[in-house]
């Protein structure tokens, strides 16, 4: 998917997150979106998804030559944040099924394989109220990652995990980036975005 940020600018009453913003991601680039916390990264991230309309200037989405609505966008998106909620009421399984009724898994990706993957096979039955913090974003990882949507959007992707999972994440997310555009916000944790090769320093957007 291919992104453009024209003289882009976001406020929340009288706070201005960011103005001036003049940005191209070129379809299958990998870019990290970085600073410190409440730089406005999460912000940003959520702009370029379509999921928050920025204050002023235009952004636009194309795929495959062709320009994506707004009310059509989501189908094309998968996103893993903090501040996203699971369907924590579900076991795994139906979580995982509900959430590929509209963001179908990649090719030869079944329920059972991206709970295997995600090392929650053992929980399939459980509803996810009852999972860890790191069971949680596992689960939202893998369901970002392995969704087949041109356009993955993680923020924070380290939250609540540890150094095995992290090592997980690492190895996880290069096997599904190939020809997808990718924007990571992160507050430097060089592990988080190690796969991108282009930064967006937020601290100088003020």
């Amino acid at each position: 998917m291919e992104i453009r940020l024209q003289d882009i600018a976001k406020q929340f009453g009288r706070e201005q997150v960011f103005h001036g913003v003049n940005v191209e991601l070129a379809s299958g680039s990998r870019t990290a979106i970085l600073g410190p916390n409440g730089s406005g990264k999460s912000t940003l991230l959520q702009v370029i998804g379509g999921i928050l309309m920025p204050s002023h200037g235009t952004i636009t989405h194309h795929h495959k030559g062709a320009g994506v609505p707004a009310d059509a966008l989501y189908r094309s998106i998968s996103i893993a944040a903090p501040y996203l909620n699971l369907y924590e009421d579900l076991p795994l399984r139906q979580t995982i099924d509900f959430h590929a009724r509209f963001k179908p898994l990649m090719q030869g990706i079944t329920t059972e394989e991206l709970a295997r993957i995600a090392y929650l096979d053992h929980a399939m039955d459980k509803p996810v109220l009852h999972f860890s913090s790191g069971m949680k974003q596992r689960l939202k990882l893998a369901l970002a990652i392995l969704s087949d949507t041109p356009l993955l959007l993680l923020d924070e992707p380290a939250s609540n995990l540890d150094a095995e999972a992290i090592a997980w994440y690492r190895d996880l997310l290069p096997k599904h980036a190939e020809g997808r555009t990718v924007v990571i916000a992160s507050n430097r944790q060089a592990a988080e975005h190690e796969l991108c090769d282009r930064q967006i320093d937020t601290s100088a957007l003020k």
